[in-house]
């Protein structure tokens, strides 16, 4: 299906007042987790192919809904981009924030502390596996990822600890 650049503008025109409406609404006071990462999209801009960082937040409430909090567009990632992110939260009605998991961006977490000091930080489970992989010989990847992903999948510390100690014996 072919689409001409002016219906592309005239689907942007009548979107985008939507978009920035739900991008600037109201949010809950309080969130249980804050899952806090940003992707990176190649996109054409003015005839040139570049890198744009997204940064997403995906909240979960009280009541245990997940919610998509907003997206925001940047040439990188930054800790003081962060910032501003986490400050339009706060704009929006963010009062609390229980824990943040993210990944391991420098300054990430001074950013989180300078706008919700009470909020503990961890780091996301995912980040942490693919960081260990990267020590690992490629031929033991899928066992060893499967094997975190048992030992942080653990619903006691116990659980945990054994599945650790099966792990270690593993690669020993």
């Amino acid at each position: 299906m072919e689409i001409s650049p002016s219906l592309i503008s005239k689907l942007t025109e009548r979107v985008l007042p939507k978009v920035e409406e739900w991008q600037s609404r109201p949010l809950e006071k309080v969130y249980v987790i804050l899952f806090v990462d940003c992707i990176f999209y190649t996109v054409r801009e003015e005839g040139r192919v570049k890198d744009k960082a997204i940064y997403v937040i995906v909240g979960i409430t009280r009541e245990g809904k997940k919610e998509v909090l907003g997206f925001w567009i940047s040439e990188t990632e930054s800790s003081s981009f962060w910032f501003k992110v986490f400050n339009d939260l706060k704009s929006r009605g963010v009062k609390d924030v229980l824990i943040f998991s993210v990944d391991g961006v420098i300054g990430i977490s001074k950013a989180i502390k300078g706008v919700y000091p009470q909020a503990e930080i961890q780091r996301c489970v995912v980040h942490q596996i693919r960081n260990s992989l990267r020590y690992v010989s490629w031929k033991d990847k899928r066992e060893v990822s499967s094997d975190l992903k048992a030992v942080y999948g653990a619903s006691t510390l116990e659980e945990e600890l054994g599945r650790a100690d099966d792990l270690l014996q593993i690669s020993l």
